[in-house]
């Protein structure tokens, strides 16, 4: 073969690899094919019974939960949101709390209305998880004020809308990565030895961004989908050490549902009509219904939760139907039909057709009363 690759013989040698390329791809792509119906044989025969699994220990999860009265718990980003609920609802349960996050002043009112709700004692802890040293503070602090450390919560996290090509300097993110994922990274990193001594939980707030293309939210969908893949990881490698719950959010009610936000040029305000321009007419849920189910299935020892529950059927057409999705989410929170605002998106504007703001928002979504701090 090599002799007929020089001189006269270069024209037959070519030829006669060319001849073996569509040979070679067809060989290729058949075997593809056969890959597939073999995965597909295998996920018909194995569905079954894993179903079967899943729904025994769903119903067990629900007849002996766990019971976390008495228990130390572990907020972060516990000022106000999701991460308030979640502190109320594991305080019904009669949890012990440690409740982190940068506004003291806002903290003290949670602490005292968890302990008004059933928890024996709550520690207020000011800090900024996007700082290491703050980290490792607050878990010793509340290893030895408690003695113990149970369930770790990892919910603090900022938003941001905005084109990426309308960024003038990416840098101005590092803030949201910092909180969105190393926040959620510090603090397991020091929680885990005390964890393991109790055959705790970590409960990771991610968010549905971190599997659906949502448009002007490109820093925000990263950081999400960083942190639900560290946490899908680590369950792996911890196995049954440390359990791990990801509790993966839609539209819920809060201060990012509110409007606050990171703009283009790096700061912090509340712009509502961004806000529309984004999420449309998606139905918000309100916070302290999505924080019952929540804590409810974290007791239960779901390894994932979706809440809403209908996220789940938006997760199925990311994985069959991924060019959907996409087309979707640009008509939606990107196009604007013509319109010179970049805020006037087709969401937005069924937003605005009678009725549907009223119907999709809650009363505090439609209020303007929100500090961006």
């Amino acid at each position: 073969m090599q002799r007929l690759c020089h001189g006269r013989g270069y024209t037959h040698c070519k030829i006669h690899l060319s001849a073996r390329t569509p040979m070679t791809m067809l060989m290729g792509r058949l075997a593809g094919v056969a890959l597939e119906l073999a995965l597909a044989a295998l996920l018909l025969l194995f569905l079954p019974p894993y179903y079967v699994y899943r729904f025994t220990a769903s119903f067990l999860g629900s007849v002996f939960p766990d019971n976390v009265s008495g228990k130390v718990v572990l907020i972060t980003g516990a000022s106000s949101g999701i991460g308030e609920h979640l502190a109320y609802e594991y305080a019904k349960r009669g949890a012990n709390l440690a409740l982190v996050a940068r506004r003291e002043a806002s903290l003290r009112e949670v602490a005292d209305n968890a302990s008004a709700l059933g928890s024996p004692s709550v520690l207020v802890l000011p800090a900024d998880v996007s700082k290491p040293d703050d980290c490792l503070k607050f878990i010793d602090d509340t290893v030895a004020y408690f003695g113990r450390l149970d369930h770790l919560v990892n919910n603090a996290s900022i938003w941001q809308v905005c084109k990426f090509e309308e960024v003038e300097d990416v840098s101005y993110f590092r803030t949201l990565m910092d909180i969105n994922f190393w926040g959620h990274v510090y603090p397991t990193r020091y929680a885990i030895p005390h964890l393991k001594k109790t055959h705790g939980r970590i409960v990771g707030v991610t968010s549905n961004s971190s599997y659906i293309f949502i448009g002007r939210n490109t820093f925000y969908n990263a950081s999400k989908a960083a942190a639900l893949n560290f946490y899908n990881t680590l369950r792996m490698e911890l196995g049954g050490d440390v359990r791990i719950t990801e509790i993966v959010p839609g539209v819920v009610e809060s201060e990012i549902t509110k409007g606050k936000m990171l703009t283009k040029e790096g700061e912090m305000k509340v712009d509502q009509d961004e806000r529309d321009a984004i999420l449309g007419p998606t139905p918000a849920e309100p916070v302290a219904a999505f924080a019952k189910t929540a804590v409810k299935d974290v007791c239960r020892g779901e390894r994932y939760v979706f809440e809403p529950r209908w996220y789940l059927a938006v997760y199925l057409f990311r994985v069959c139907f991924p060019e959907i999705l996409a087309w979707s989410s640009r008509l939606l929170t990107v196009k604007t039909l013509g319109r010179p605002a970049t805020t006037d998106t087709v969401g937005r504007q069924i937003l605005d057709m009678p009725g549907v703001r009223w119907f999709t928002q809650t009363a505090s979504l439609r209020s303007p009363e929100i500090q961006a701090r």
